[in-house]
């Protein structure tokens, strides 16, 4: 099973491990972050953004339709009281391409990047577990 470490580094900043890479993680200014990284909503929606790029671009590419300057911008609002990001849109820009019929299926095509999916199943099954293991755990 895949596996990523993240760390505490101290001061409200965190590396996290990922394969053969190393990231930087920060905190908002809120909570004592410094503005040193990208802050984790930040990287969860780099992460959805990225995802449905690619899928985009592979679609379009196997379909003769150009992807010079693709991009995938995300447009979300920040929630309080739970802290959280709603209102999530993305926004798949082709601007040398002429998609024509084909822009239904490209949306159907992001939808189906694993992290959009990962989204919905976690929401499905009711959340993610969450397991604490201190010192004593650790030991026994």
């Amino acid at each position: 099973m895949p596996r990523i470490n993240t760390r505490y580094l101290g001061d409200r900043l965190f590396e996290a491990e990922l394969g053969n890479h190393r990231l930087q993680i920060d905190l908002p200014a809120g909570m004592g972050g410094r503005d040193r990284a990208p802050k984790p909503p930040e990287l969860f929606v780099a992460s959805l953004g990225s995802c449905i790029g690619a899928f985009v671009a592979q679609y379009c590419e196997e379909c003769g339709i150009d992807t010079r300057d693709l991009s995938v911008e995300m447009v979300f609002d920040s929630e309080q009281n739970p802290t959280r990001l709603t209102n999530m849109r993305a926004v798949i820009r082709l601007p040398h391409a002429e998609v024509g019929q084909r822009r239904k299926a490209i949306a159907r095509v992001a939808e189906h990047c694993p992290v959009h999916a990962s989204i919905l199943a976690i929401a499905e099954q009711g959340g993610m577990e969450i397991e604490v293991i201190d010192r004593q755990s650790e030991a026994a």
